[in-house]
């Protein structure tokens, strides 16, 4: 595969999972959901969350993305970011997709403290089967996924992706 030059300041990461196919359950949604974190190991706890949605009733991961890291935006005083996404299929509607993947945040250690702040994890429904949602809790599309290298690069070369 011949890489693309990406802009100064980032770098993709591959490991093991990342990037992956995995197989299909048949569940009935297929979402995408960033994924970043910056606080610890966040590879690791990235490998960890795999594991974690790979056993999950509720969300079935069909493919990830290569990681790539990158500077923060808004709050700049803090570590790079590591982001991925992974196309995922579930049985769960939009707004319970969200309060799940809450949940797995606050598993993971995510404490909200400020906007922009460090994070262990963050977790976003970037896209949800196609459809356009605007709740006062979530919209989808993301609304800035397309300003983000965090998001349109790592969407770039997801495998088997089907947006």
């Amino acid at each position: 595969m011949v890489e693309r030059r990406l802009p100064s300041g980032l770098a993709l990461i591959r490991t093991g999972n990342f990037p992956g196919l995995f197989p299909m359950r048949g569940l009935p949604h297929r979402a995408v959901i960033g994924i970043g974190g910056n606080v610890g190991d966040v590879v690791r706890r990235f490998e960890r969350l795999l594991v974690s949605l790979r056993r999950d009733p509720f969300i079935n991961v069909l493919s990830a993305s290569p990681l790539l890291q990158n500077p923060p935006f808004g709050y700049t005083e803090q570590p790079d970011f590591i982001n991925g996404v992974l196309l995922v299929e579930t049985t769960l509607p939009p707004r319970a997709l969200m309060r799940h993947l809450l949940r797995i945040e606050r598993r993971f250690r995510r404490v909200r403290t400020f906007s922009n702040a460090p994070r262990t994890l963050d977790l976003d429904i970037l896209f949800y089967d196609r459809r356009t949602l605007d709740y006062p809790d979530l919209t989808v599309p993301h609304p800035h996924w397309r300003e983000r290298d965090s998001v349109v690069i790592p969407l770039s070369l997801l495998p088997g992706r089907t947006r």
